[in-house]
């Protein structure tokens, strides 16, 4: 756990980690002014789709475009939250249009929601209570594959093994 929330290592495919430079994160939002700057320096046709987003494990809001990986947007660090984005214009503000936990390079659990509210908050964002879509991550005890629970169904697509009711994707040793 970190002060802000349960923290995410990465448990992707490990090949993506090469995708990783120097600097080829996604862009900080600090603050409403950082979010301004980078949505008023994007082409419109660029909100046509969902953005990659992490928030840091500092709790601070990373953008990169729907193609990067998750993985990258974080440096390669673990990340209080994950997912997809997607922001709509509102008279004088931006609010979230569209949020969920979709990221299967960190597996992030709903319970992540508090982490991405506060960066949201700070860069002065219009958010919903929670994530617009919710992914549910386990891992299989049996077969060790990571699962998508869909309709409540805890068993494994891989083994039909029983899944955990509590997130277990990573842990000690993985």
């Amino acid at each position: 756990m970190s002060v802000r929330g349960w923290s995410y290592r990465y448990v992707g495919p490990d090949d993506l980690r090469t995708l990783i430079r120097a600097g080829g994160e996604g862009q900080s939002m600090r603050s409403p002014a950082d979010f301004d700057e980078w949505a008023s320096s994007r082409p419109a046709e660029e909100f046509a789709e969902p953005f990659t987003f992490v928030v840091d494990a500092a709790g601070v809001l990373r953008l990169a475009s729907r193609r990067s990986e998750h993985v990258v947007c974080a440096g390669g660090d673990a990340v209080l939250s994950a997912g997809e984005i997607s922001f709509r214009a509102e008279p004088g503000r931006w609010a979230v249009d569209e949020i969920s936990n979709q990221s299967t390079g960190y597996c992030p659990d709903i319970s992540s929601w508090p982490s991405v509210a506060e960066a949201l908050d700070r860069a002065g964002v219009a958010r919903p209570s929670g994530f617009t879509h919710e992914v549910i991550f386990r891992r299989c005890p049996s077969c060790q594959q990571i699962n998508i629970v869909r309709e409540a169904d805890f068993v494994c697509v891989f083994c039909n093994g029983i899944l955990p009711q509590e997130w277990n994707v990573d842990g000690p040793g993985r």
